[in-house]
């Protein structure tokens, strides 16, 4: 039924969209922004639209538009119905739907999306139902969490370990209660790739020992939550030999989950020779030969925000460096997927004895720099 759904701003910028076959390009939206400029108010806007080849149903809610696409007839007071559901939702979800809400949950906006339909047909769309399979933010709304600049890229690089000591010949299944996230994937060889292909479920019967079972990766920068914030400002002055440096650090999308092991490292221009800073959380040092700058924090606080200040003193008579340096992080969050991937059940078949099943989630950064 439903084939894409984008989410549309006052402005006419779309800030999130959802496929659920097949990817269609953005341009089929021309024909709703056409209408739009047409209309006095957005309430006006046609809520059904005919294009050459889709329907385009809509309505506005809370400054937003819910666009979805169709390719088939159907009954538009159905599909009008389910948009407002999912709008009714994340207003239950987040306290309110807004752009900056939806943005800010961007993972637990899919998860959604992705139990609400299944191919394209509703499926779950009670709020109690949802809830008992998603879990809703629980992070303190007066924690700042705006994210200062845009993501250049993002993707993730998702690996699922496995631990197995089972006696016998035991065949595995495992589920994923959103597997449609996953579309680069590399397999195990115990793994049967049909059964992957035709229902989306991990069916092997595993060697003993640790291996690694997938592989995954999601380049699309829209499933791609950035875990934390960065606010930062390093000046170097025209006039005298000194500059300055301060960087805040805040708890973005982590679902309650707490940040560990946050390590900030910035590779200072040769000019800098030495830094004269305060940190109201964890040390800093700053190595005069290798020009390197780290600032241990540990466990982020999200009551207190950790802060790094200062002066940072220059070497007279050398030019300014031309470029601000970039700052890299380091973090790890427990019981924590980014990429949104959960494991729905494990089932053991061929053996009659009962096993101990656990899953562990870790996220850890790669490459995760911040432009100054």
């Amino acid at each position: 039924m439903i084939h894409s759904l984008f989410v549309i701003n006052h402005l006419g910028d779309i800030f999130l969209e959802k496929h659920w076959k097949s990817v269609i390009s953005r341009s089929v939206c021309d024909y709703f922004f056409e209408a739009r400029e047409k209309a006095v108010d957005p309430e006006n806007v046609p809520p059904v639209l005919q294009t050459p080849h889709h329907y385009l149903i809509s309505i506005y809610r809370g400054k937003l538009f819910f666009l979805s696409v169709i390719q088939t007839e159907v009954p538009p007071l159905f599909v009008i119905e389910f948009l407002h559901r999912v709008a009714d939702t994340f207003q239950d979800y987040f306290g309110e739907c807004s752009e900056s809400v939806i943005s800010d949950n961007v993972v637990i906006v899919y998860e959604l999306l992705e139990e609400m339909l299944d191919n394209g047909f509703p499926l779950a769309t009670e709020s109690n139902v949802l809830k008992e399979m998603i879990r809703p933010p629980n992070i303190l709304r007066s924690v700042v969490n705006t994210l200062t600049g845009t993501t250049v890229s993002a993707e993730i690089q998702g690996v699922i370990e496995a631990c197995v000591k089972l006696s016998g010949m035991p065949d595995l299944t495992m589920s994923f209660m959103n597997p449609r996230l996953l579309d680069d994937v590399s397999f195990h060889p115990c793994v049967r790739f049909r059964r992957w292909e035709s229902e989306r479920v991990l069916s092997f019967i595993p060697p003993d020992g640790n291996f690694t079972l997938m592989t995954y990766h999601i380049s699309s920068q829209n499933l791609v939550a950035i875990p934390v914030y960065v606010k930062q400002s390093i000046s170097f002055f025209e006039a005298g030999s000194c500059g300055r440096l301060d960087i805040t650090i805040g708890p973005k999308q982590t679902m309650g989950k707490t940040v560990e092991d946050l390590k900030v490292t910035v590779h200072m221009p040769k000019a800098v020779l030495n830094a004269n800073l305060t940190a109201s959380q964890g040390n800093y040092t700053y190595d005069f030969t290798t020009k390197l700058l780290v600032w241990d924090i540990g466990k982020l606080n999200p009551q207190k925000l950790p802060n790094l200040r200062g002066s940072l003193s220059m070497q007279t008579g050398v030019p300014n460096p031309e470029e601000n340096p970039s700052l890299n992080i380091d973090l790890k969050i427990q019981q924590l997927a980014i990429s949104g991937l959960k494991v729905s059940r494990l089932d053991m078949y061929g053996e009659t004895y009962k096993p101990f099943k656990g899953v562990k989630y870790v996220t850890k950064a790669g490459k995760f720099q911040v432009r100054t």
